[in-house]
C-alpha cells in the first residue's frame, strides 16, 4: 500500500511519446516503492496510469506533495512551476527537450534518479523569481511573475518600439528597439542569452536587463542588485507628438508604443502605448530538487548527478575544453572525467 505520508506529483509533455513512456515508468516505480502518486486531469487520459490519484490542474495538485517530477523540456518545467510555486513544492526535471538547463537529469539516468528520490537522497535549492507589474497611466493592467524573464516586445514586425528604461526610480536611457528582456540568473541562459546577455551562475543574486536590437550607442546588457527595481516605459507618440509633451507640426507620427509583454514565453499580455512595466525580485522563489550521485564530492559531500553549473554549460553547448589539466584529477593520476556530448574531451568536472 502507498505510504500516505509521501506523495509526488508527476507531470509530462503529453505530446511526446518518450515523455509518456518515461512518465509511466516513473509512476510504476513510485507506486511499487509505496509512494502515493498524483497526476493532473488533463494528462491522466493520455498517461493512462493505474494507481495514481487524478486532480484538477491547479496549485492544489502540488499542495502537500513532497516533489513534482517533470518529464519534458524547459517549457514543460516552466508550466509545472506555475503549479508548484504557490505550494512551494520542489520541482525536479527529466530533460526530454533540446537544451534543458532547468532539468536535473537525462532519460538514461531516470531509474537512478527515481530510486534516489524514493530514498530521500536529494537536496533543494531556491531559484530567484521576478514579480512583474504593468500599469497604464497609473491604472494596474496585470500583476504576474516569471522564473526566467519578462520581456517587453514590439507587437508588429515592421515597427520598433521606443522605450525609456529606469533603474531604482531614475531614468537611464531611451532606446528604439525590438524589445527589452528583464531576467533572473536562471533566465540568463534562456531568452537573455539569445539576446546577447551574460551567463550568470544561478546562485548569484542579481537582476538582468538586456536590450533586443536597440538602436543606441549605450545599449549594453546590465546586471543590477537583486534589491533594485527595473522599469520599462513605452514612449507614447501620437499623431504630431514627440513623446515629451511638445507639439511638432513637421512630424506625422503614428502610435509607436504598441507592444506585448511575455512572461517565461508562456503568458502574453498586450500593452497599450504609454504603458509602464516594473520588475522586482519575486516574493516567492521556485524550488528545484537536485539528486545525489554515489561518490563523495570535493567537499566530502555527495556529488550532484546534474553536475556543477560549469559542467552543464560544457555539456549543453559542447564547449571545447581539451587541454584542461585539473589540479585534483591530475594529482591522483586518474583519467579526466567526461560529460555527455563531450566524448573523449576533458571537462571541468571533478576538480577540487
Amino acid at each position: 500500500m502507498p505510504d500516505s505520508n509521501r506523495t509526488m506529483l508527476v507531470l509530462a509533455h503529453t505530446g511526446k511519446a518518450d515523455a509518456l513512456h518515461s512518465a509511466r515508468l516513473v509512476v510504476e516505480r513510485l507506486v511499487a516503492a509505496g509512494v502515493a502518486v498524483r497526476v493532473t486531469e488533463d494528462e491522466a487520459p493520455t498517461l493512462a496510469c493505474t494507481g495514481a490519484t487524478v486532480l484538477p490542474v491547479s496549485p492544489e495538485a502540488a499542495k502537500g506533495a513532497e516533489l513534482v517530477i517533470v518529464l519534458g523540456g524547459d517549457g514543460t518545467l516552466l508550466r509545472a512551476a506555475e503549479i508548484a510555486r504557490p505550494a512551494q513544492t520542489p520541482l525536479i526535471g527529466v530533460n526530454l527537450g533540446h537544451i534543458g538547463f532547468l532539468a536535473e537529469t537525462e532519460p538514461d539516468g531516470l531509474g537512478e534518479t527515481v530510486d534516489r528520490l524514493v530514498a530521500g537522497d536529494y537536496r533543494v535549492e531556491e531559484r530567484m523569481t521576478i514579480d512583474v507589474l504593468a500599469r497604464d497611466n497609473g491604472r494596474e493592467l496585470v500583476t504576474t511573475w516569471a522564473l526566467n524573464e519578462a520581456t517587453v516586445e514590439k507587437a508588429a514586425r515592421e515597427r520598433m518600439i521606443e522605450v525609456v528604461i529606469e533603474v531604482d526610480g531614475r531614468p537611464l536611457s531611451r532606446w528604439g528597439c525590438d524589445g527589452v528582456v528583464c531576467a533572473t540568473p536562471t533566465g540568463s541562459t534562456a531568452y537573455a542569452f539569445s539576446a546577447g546577455g551574460p551567463v550568470v551562475w544561478p546562485e548569484v543574486e542579481a537582476l538582468l536587463m538586456v536590450p533586443i536590437s536597440a538602436h543606441a550607442l549605450f545599449a549594453r546588457p546590465m546586471v543590477v542588485s537583486p534589491r533594485s527595481v527595473l522599469a520599462v516605459e513605452l514612449v507614447y507618440e501620437g499623431p504630431g507628438g514627440r513623446g515629451d509633451g511638445r507639439h511638432d507640426e513637421g512630424r506625422r507620427h503614428a502610435e509607436t508604443g504598441k507592444a506585448v509583454m511575455w512572461c517565461d514565453g508562456r503568458r502574453r499580455f498586450d500593452l497599450p502605448p504609454g504603458a509602464r512595466v516594473e520588475v522586482r525580485r519575486g516574493s516567492l522563489p521556485v524550488l528545484l530538487a537536485r539528486v545525489h550521485g554515489p561518490g563523495p564530492g570535493a567537499d566530502g559531500g555527495p556529488v550532484a548527478v546534474g553536475g556543477p553549473f560549469t559542467d552543464r554549460l560544457v555539456a549543453k553547448f559542447g564547449l571545447p575544453v581539451a587541454g584542461w589539466r585539473g589540479r585534483a584529477v591530475r594529482a591522483r593520476g586518474d583519467d579526466p572525467p567526461k560529460l555527455p556530448g563531450n566524448s573523449g574531451r576533458e571537462t571541468a568536472g571533478g576538480h577540487a
